[in-house]
């Protein structure tokens, strides 16, 4: 049997709306409110009176119709925003459009503004505090999560918990990282993820693991392989890319990701300072020795071109002995004159 297609229905196409302006329509309901209601309160003159009782119905209800219902209806499609903020909103499940733009705008008073990570700080607190304490707080924070349902487009921080991961040796290592990120599509941040930034979250920290397993922590100044702690800006580079790839069908744009925090494990924190001290004092034992070769091969050829003096073999082994322990010891070499021969 052939494998059955899985078509996912992807929202990606972001509308945005021409909207009213808001000062127009508010003042325009509100001359209309004043209007509708002074109807109403003729009408029921008429009616007290006994007076045009079919003019005084359809005023009354005319009045009334707008004045307590229509009105305000209208006056909950005012919407006021920020710089660097939108609302997206739906009409009757469906996808309505996105507002944007610094202002004040009308939109049609039915239209509902979706924010997925409005009530997300509710839930948290109420899986930490104490019940009744936490239920309150909930509950205030429901209440204001239903008025604040913007999405907003600022360029915003995510700094994880560090982690413990295995480098490409195999050595555990705790690493952290910033992510400065921002929502460049509201369709996709809304509708095809439950909550983007616990989606970014997750997926910053399954990036991390990714990456991190492909370097090793450190290498010896010999070799030219990239790690982790030498070649920071490439491997924050690749980690950008990474979390890019993994985020997009979120709708959001990974400005930058860079390593906070970079240290080998507790357990072998120790054994690895001890490894990274005897690394550099065989480094600096090699070029020290390196060095008082290269000196004693000069002192040999400039005695022997400017004929300072005759040295057979035995004589420049223990020349070369000397300025050897001389160049390379750890102390200062104590001079003993010998008033003797050699021999």
């Amino acid at each position: 049997m052939a494998a059955a297609e899985i078509k996912v229905n992807v929202h990606s196409e972001e509308i945005e709306l021409n909207a009213m302006n808001g000062m127009a329509c508010l003042l325009m309901n509100v001359i209309a409110e004043i209007v509708f209601i002074a109807a109403f309160i003729i009408g029921a003159v008429f009616v007290e009176a006994g007076e045009r009782m079919t003019l005084a119905a359809v005023l009354m209800i005319v009045g009334g119709l707008y004045g307590f219902i229509a009105g305000p209806v209208l006056f909950v499609g005012l919407k006021v925003l920020k710089p660097n903020e939108a609302f997206v909103l739906t009409l009757f499940g469906r996808y309505y459009g996105t507002l944007k733009g610094a202002g004040f705008y009308w939109v049609n008073p039915f239209c509902v503004a979706v924010n997925p990570t409005a009530g997300m700080t509710a839930a948290t607190t109420a899986a930490i505090e104490q019940p009744i304490q936490s239920a309150m707080k909930a509950m205030k924070s429901n209440q204001i999560s239903m008025v604040n349902k913007r999405i907003s487009l600022k360029a915003m921080t995510l700094s994880n918990d560090k982690q413990k991961i295995n480098d490409l040796l195999g050595n555990p290592i705790i690493i952290g990282i910033v992510v400065i990120w921002k929502v460049v599509n509201t369709v996709k941040a809304v509708f095809n993820v439950d909550n983007y930034k616990e989606y970014l979250s997750i997926q910053c920290d399954s990036a991390l693991r990714d990456i991190v397993r492909l370097y090793p922590y450190d290498i010896s100044a010999s070799d030219n392989e990239k790690s982790l702690r030498g070649s920071s800006m490439e491997v924050a580079e690749r980690l950008r890319d990474e979390i890019q790839s993994k985020v997009d069908i979120a709708g959001i744009e990974i400005i930058e990701a860079r390593i906070t925090h970079l240290s080998y494990s507790e357990e072998i924190a120790a054994a690895m300072l001890q490894r990274q001290q005897a690394s550099a004092v065989i480094d600096a034992r090699q070029m020290i020795v390196e060095g008082a070769v290269g000196m004693v091969e000069m002192a040999l050829e400039k005695l022997n071109a400017n004929n300072i003096v005759s040295l057979d073999e035995e004589r420049k082994a223990a020349m070369v002995s000397n300025l050897l322990v001389v160049l390379c010891g750890n102390k200062d070499a104590q001079p003993i004159v010998n008033s003797g021969s050699l021999y």
